[in-house]
C-alpha cells in the first residue's frame, strides 16, 4: 500500500524567492504542513537545528 502525503495549495505568503531564484518556504507555510521535515530550513518553526541534529521547543 502505498503512502500519499497530504497536497497543500500554496497561498500568497507561504514562499518567497530568494535572489539565487529559489524558493524559500516560510513558517506559515511549515505550520500548514504540520510537521518538520529535519532539511534545516531558514523559517523552521519546529526548532530543527541541522547542525546538531536537534530539536528545541517550537516556536509559539
Amino acid at each position: 500500500m502505498a503512502f500519499f502525503k497530504k497536497k497543500i495549495v500554496l497561498e500568497e505568503g507561504d514562499y518567497y524567492l530568494t535572489p539565487d531564484g529559489y524558493r524559500c518556504f516560510t513558517e506559515q507555510y511549515h505550520l500548514k504542513r504540520g510537521y518538520c521535515c529535519e532539511s534545516g530550513c531558514r523559517h523552521c518553526p519546529y526548532g530543527y537545528n541541522k547542525k546538531t541534529n536537534t530539536t528545541t521547543s517550537p516556536k509559539k
